[in-house]
């Protein structure tokens, strides 16, 4: 049985006010090279994408394709408007999603793992105007669940928050319910992943991930993963129900699973 003591008494993250909250949702992006010699944004993304196209044409084009201006932008902005690392990363991207299928993943291709509410997007969207992804660690188990499948989920609920984006937001708030946490929970390959999809696939798209209640036996694989994190370690935060329900949501827009 999952032991009771908390895992906050073992990391706590400072408190977050809620006007340093709100920058935290703002995209941590480097601004756009300026005009004294520089090329500008548009003739970098226009360069992004014919490089894109004589490199790698078998790339798919339209919406997430090789010449979707948009999505190169957002990856210039990750890569610090570098040319030669933005081709190398969205080259990457594109493939995993023509391979993966991420534009064939609905809700009934899913249906499986979906209905066992062991991860969804709230309907509501948090009090800083993003879309919410909560995962249930407890309805998780790997050696029962197929992994592909899982993996399949994710992309899905990934590919939905994005897409419930308000205009001028960026990023979605990610809550990981850690009550009831034992260790035939844990999946150490599918956090790698989860790492790999937020880093190379939807960079910058993460502004803040919750874990909530985390009990002390999640102590062991925190431990692993955080070095794997790098700089994205600097968006968890450990924190409580409470404080779930009173600084993000408010009593008419809590997830389920938070009220009290």
């Amino acid at each position: 049985m999952a032991a009771s003591c908390s895992f906050r008494s073992v990391v706590r993250a400072p408190p977050l006010s809620r006007r340093l909250a709100r920058s935290a949702v703002r995209c941590r992006s480097a601004a756009p090279p300026d005009a004294g010699g520089t090329a500008p944004t548009s003739k970098l993304v226009v360069e992004v994408k014919e490089r894109l196209a004589r490199e790698h044409p078998g790339l798919p084009t339209g919406r997430n394709g090789r010449d979707d201006d948009d999505m190169i932008l957002w990856f210039l902005k990750d890569r610090k408007f570098s040319v030669d690392e933005s081709v190398s990363k969205l080259t990457k991207a594109i493939k995993w999603r023509q391979d993966f299928g991420v534009s064939e993943l609905s809700e009934e291709s899913v249906k499986d793992l979906y209905q066992t509410g062991k991860a969804y997007i709230h309907d509501s969207l948090d009090i800083y105007g993003r879309p919410v992804l909560v995962v249930v660690a407890a309805k998780h188990f790997p050696s029962t669940q197929d992994p592909v499948e899982n993996e399949k989920l994710c992309a899905y609920l990934v590919e939905k928050a994005i897409n419930r984006l308000p205009s001028g937001a960026e990023n979605i708030l990610g809550i990981f319910d850690l009550r009831g946490f034992r260790v035939e929970n844990g999946d150490l390959q599918f956090l790698k992943f989860l790492i790999d999809v937020f880093y190379y696939y939807y960079p910058k798209r993460l502004g803040q991930v919750l874990f909530v209640d985390a009990p002390f036996v999640f102590q062991p694989m925190w431990q692993i993963v955080k070095p794997l994190l790098k700089s994205y370690a600097s968006l968890v935060r450990f924190c409580d129900s409470e404080t779930v329900r009173k600084e993000y949501f408010t009593e008419e827009t809590v997830p389920h699973d938070f009220r009290s």
